[in-house]
């Protein structure tokens, strides 16, 4: 029995098979993405509002209670101011 070509295909030769030139050159192997204005704006919408979804919700006790805390004198002092804007600019990543 003799084995010889099946169709247009050369089971003997591999790399003659169709479609072999339309593989990627070794210099065509970079990616790249672009985003538009408003992809942009849209995943900062979306990151606020998950923000939102994770921020602990406040009920109307726990509102007075901190009312009551910035409207004592002795509660607003240097330490507690700055440690109030160390924990604003870390939520901002600043």
């Amino acid at each position: 029995m003799m084995v010889g070509r099946i169709g247009h295909l050369d089971p003997i030769q591999p790399e003659n098979r169709p479609g072999k030139s339309d593989q990627l050159r070794e210099g065509d192997r970079s990616d790249s993405i672009s985003l538009s204005p408003e992809a942009r704006e849209r995943a900062e919408i979306y990151q606020v509002v998950e923000l939102i979804k994770a921020a602990p919700i406040l009920d109307d006790v726990q509102i007075a209670a901190l009312r009551e805390k910035i409207n004592d004198p002795a509660y607003l002092n240097e330490r507690t101011i700055s440690a109030t804007a160390d924990r604003i600019m870390d939520a901002f990543g600043l």
